[in-house]
């Protein structure tokens, strides 16, 4: 199912340094708003804090795909899906192998993740987008890291988790994470008081570059996991480039989507593989099934 540009609205929930509590506002049928126009919200799955917790997306009656239903762009920007509010530590990310892609916290050997302290700004994603991790960037000679485009929301609000924000892209960040290539777009919600003045990279301080930089490099650390490194001599390319970069994205992401992608051939050839070898069509699969 695909919604129309209308079908996304603008919203921000402010609340509290947790990250459920300021991102799921609980009614008598646990279902969240995530999305005020013609019925888009979110619905509330598992426990909180725990590996059950999901949060699906929802039109209507029907479970949507927040990464392939949500459109990129809405009416003023680009529709940034928030997995983890500001001040938060929970690992939120939409599960991109799961069936409609729900919101559920990261896990790691077996653990719930968490950042070891709080991220100072809303982090989330671009919808209909991929990091195609069978594409060679041809400068920075390193693959995409298989996911949408993440995005570092820099404005004076909280968002809450799940919640569908238009912002506007100031900039991106090519980092580069256990050798894979994985874009960090700088972006303000359009209706945030500071949209007004920041337009460019070079509008945003020096500081603010600075601690989100430093921020991404240093996160995994305690850890004890290496220091990430960036691209571009560290720097951050512009807004001209950063939407050149989401543009690529989405149409690496159309290509998954038709079956283009070399990611669907692999699966589709394995797939074909595992057939031959339980029907017994191979030499292997003779013995096997022997």
């Amino acid at each position: 199912m695909k919604l129309s540009v209308a079908s996304v609205s603008i919203l921000a929930l402010a609340g509290s340094a947790n990250a459920w509590s300021n991102a799921i506002r609980h009614t008598g049928a646990r279902t969240f708003a995530a999305a005020a126009l013609q019925g888009v919200s979110t619905e509330m799955a598992g426990e909180e804090k725990t590996e059950s917790f999901r949060l699906a997306f929802k039109e209507g009656d029907a479970t949507i795909s927040p990464w392939h239903d949500i459109p990129l762009k809405g009416e003023k920007g680009y529709n940034m899906v928030v997995e983890i509010p500001k001040m938060t530590k929970a690992k939120m990310e939409i599960a991109t192998k799961e069936e409609s892609n729900p919101i559920a916290q990261d896990i790691k050997k077996g653990n719930l993740r968490d950042y070891h302290g709080p991220i100072f700004w809303n982090y989330g994603c671009l919808p209909q987008t991929w990091e195609d991790p069978n594409e060679e960037h041809p400068e920075l000679k390193v693959f995409g890291d298989d996911d949408p485009i993440d995005v570092v929301e820099i404005g004076s609000k909280t968002l809450g988790m799940g919640s569908v924000t238009e912002v506007k892209p100031l900039g991106v960040l090519a980092m580069i994470d256990d050798g894979e290539l994985d874009w960090k777009v700088v972006a303000i919600a359009v209706d945030d008081p500071l949209a007004e003045e920041y337009n460019d990279i070079d509008d945003v301080p020096k500081a603010v570059q600075d601690g989100i930089r430093e921020w991404f490099r240093w996160y995994k650390t305690p850890d004890d996991k290496p220091l990430n490194g960036f691209g571009f001599d560290e720097k951050f390319l512009d807004k001209a480039e950063a939407e050149k970069v989401i543009d690529e994205t989405n149409e690496a992401w159309k290509k998954l989507k038709s079956g283009d992608a070399e990611a669907e051939k692999v699966i589709d050839e394995t797939n074909e593989a595992w057939k031959k070898l339980k029907s017994g069509d191979t030499e292997a699969g003779k013995l096997w099934v022997n």
